[in-house]
């Protein structure tokens, strides 16, 4: 079968090198991809707007289109694609939503009764501040539409958290890859900052029936010691082993299958992947957010560890039989370390010169904002490479994938050195 891959990432890397390994494809084309994935998929440069997507996937008539980034979904790409009656893994418009607003993701969860923290949406700058001076810190500030991974804030002092606030409804967010919410309507979400670890926990569901992954950590801070600005995440481990057998059920009880059931109720059939980043407090697990994809770098450290066919997987989401599928896991741990361009993330060089090595058995490679410039990879985005290693545990990953960092010649990137730090200590 052929299928057509929607994005340019580290985890579209990810996804093409597996849906690669699937017996069943003959083809996965990339669109628009990046110069890693050469070798794995067919790469077709076009801009992710919906119009000329459509007119690709047309052009192509694959068997399958699988949406990677979050973008596509919260335009309404996967609706389009199902009434031309083209098979599509990824939510439609309405149940995107909970990605594309966090104001109206907050008020899902407290309609649904999922544990959540306490919070004000504010369409209006003024009232927004004075919510603040009467709030005070420490305080969560969000950008309540897309932001690619940096909308958020967490500001110890009441200063940092009033210039959030002005630079939302200035039309500007943190950090310089594409996708902030400049150009929206403005609106912020001021929320209780929660105290504890933070953990992703991730599922495929056809809008019934679900099935986990493993439970991940991503570290999203620019600097050791989760310090710094906000990033689109600078590395990820998994498996996390974070739950207790409780802990485990009354996250499934209370905010997945609440989700779910939430979604059923609101009439929206949602098929696909669903993320829901999770804070285990000293009251028990809440949920900070909503993605309605997979995330980045959670997968790249995910995927990894699939035993099953992901071709399978995908086809039983959208056709609605995932209660008849069960998914086999590697007994292994993973860790990701992701390079960024000279800069991040703030304005960053492109068309610096990257040399990888090649990818092993237990020591992958994924790409990330690369592309070719006279036959050489070249540095084209913040996020760059993603050094992946697999390994018995977490800590011999962690030290494997640092290994495979010390391989990689790219003058002027920058790293975190503490992935998995949270967990090793």
């Amino acid at each position: 079968m052929k299928i057509l891959l929607v994005g340019s990432g580290g985890r579209e890397h990810a996804l093409a090198w597996k849906l690669a390994q699937s017996k069943r494809v003959s083809e996965v084309v990339a669109a628009p991809g990046n110069a890693g994935m050469i070798g794995v998929a067919s790469i077709v440069p076009v801009e992710l707007d919906n119009r000329e997507l459509l007119a690709l996937i047309q052009r192509e008539a694959p068997d399958l289109v699988v949406i990677g980034p979050e973008a596509p979904l919260v335009a309404g790409l996967a609706d389009e694609l199902e009434a031309q009656g083209v098979a599509v893994f990824g939510p439609g418009q309405a149940g995107a939503r909970l990605e594309g607003s966090k104001a109206y993701a907050k008020e899902f969860m407290r309609r649904h009764g999922i544990p959540t923290a306490s919070y004000r949406a504010f369409n209006d700058r003024g009232a927004a501040l004075h919510h603040l001076q009467e709030r005070g810190a420490p305080v969560v500030i969000k950008d309540s539409a897309l932001a690619a991974g940096k909308g958020v804030t967490v500001a110890n002092e009441l200063a940092v958290a009033e210039a959030a606030v002005e630079r939302i409804f200035a039309g500007r967010s943190p950090g310089g890859d594409t996708g902030a919410s400049s150009g929206t309507v403005a609106q912020v979400v001021i929320e209780e900052c929660l105290i504890g670890q933070e953990f992703s926990y991730l599922v495929f569901t056809d809008g019934h029936t679900y099935r986990t992954m493993p439970i991940a950590q991503d570290y999203k801070q620019a600097e050791d010691g989760d310090r710094g600005a906000m990033t689109g995440g600078m590395g990820a481990v998994a498996p996390v082993d974070l739950l207790d057998e409780e802990t485990r059920t009354t996250v499934e009880r209370e905010v997945v299958e609440r989700t779910l059931d939430g979604l059923r109720s609101d009439g929206i059939d949602f098929r696909g992947v669903l993320y829901f980043g999770l804070m285990l407090t000293s009251e028990g697990p809440k949920l900070l957010e909503y993605n309605v994809r997979l995330g980045d770098p959670e997968t790249q450290v995910v995927l990894p560890l699939l035993a099953s066919d992901l071709v399978d997987v995908i086809e039983s989401v959208v056709e609605r039989r995932l209660a008849g599928v069960s998914l086999r896991w590697h007994d292994a741990s993973a860790a990701c370390v992701v390079l960024t361009a000279p800069g991040y993330p703030g304005e960053y060089r492109k068309g610096v010169p990257v040399t990888a090595f090649e990818p092993e058995h237990d020591l992958l490679v994924f790409h990330a904002g690369t592309s070719l410039l006279d036959g050489r990879v070249v540095s084209s985005g913040g996020r760059v490479l993603n050094v992946v290693a697999l390994a018995e545990n977490v800590q011999e990953a962690v030290r494997s994938a640092y290994r495979g960092v010390a391989r990689v010649d790219f003058p002027g990137t920058h790293f975190r050195t503490d992935i998995g730090a949270r967990l090793l200590r």
